[in-house]
């Protein structure tokens, strides 16, 4: 809620691009995907894609080598799912922050305990943000992975394929577990078992 990730890069315009500049040069090594956190907004897009093109021109006119760049998103506020066509036009891939999406969809501080146990992954509202966020990256083409705490919940893998989710980012002790669950999957099955949460007013019922 406060001036942190690309807001806080977009206050600082010069340091920004310092951090861009470097980024860009190391692609001139290997692929490298550049991921957007906290977006909102169209201006903050633009702004940032104006400083990333802006930090090319300068290293062009140093005569430094530089690489391309696959440029992505987070999807951590509602905003930001709600506006997914949109973002689908500026950029390559997109991530859902899983965390940070269910705390600013419920209104859900974590931290603290005394509204904690509100917090709540299976919400029809936060599901339902998803699993939109998902189906219109597969009908435009276009990567969408789940990082947070949804994507290593073994207990949640199987609604996830059923969105069609095939890009989980998670903690390493947690990939053997959600593996075996991707190999015993049945994705086509499950996507019968994905409408059903979706529908559901009470979707963890389904799920136990």
């Amino acid at each position: 809620l406060g001036l942190r990730a690309i807001r806080w890069s977009l206050a600082d315009p010069a340091m920004f691009l310092t951090q861009l500049r470097a980024i860009l040069r190391a692609a001139a090594f290997g692929q490298v995907h550049l991921l957007i956190p906290m977006l909102a907004h169209a201006r903050e897009i633009q702004q940032t894609l104006a400083l990333l093109e802006q930090a090319r021109k300068q290293l062009d006119a140093r005569g430094l080598a530089f690489g391309p760049v696959k440029v992505g998103a987070m999807v951590e506020v509602p905003a930001a799912a709600l506006s997914v066509q949109m973002f689908l036009r500026y950029f390559d891939f997109l991530s859902i922050g899983t965390n940070d999406l269910i705390q600013y969809t419920l209104a859900i501080d974590r931290a603290d305990e005394s509204v904690a146990h509100l917090y709540d992954p299976l919400h029809p509202a936060v599901l339902r943000l998803l699993a939109d966020t998902i189906a219109e990256g597969a009908a435009q083409g276009k990567s969408v992975s789940v990082c947070g705490e949804m994507a290593g919940d073994v207990n949640l893998t199987r609604l996830l394929l059923g969105m069609g989710l095939r890009s989980f980012s998670m903690h390493p002790s947690q990939v053997l577990l959600v593996k075996q669950q991707i190999l015993r999957a049945d994705t086509e099955k499950l996507k019968a078992l994905a409408q059903q949460v979706l529908a559901s007013e009470d979707p963890a019922s389904l799920l136990t």
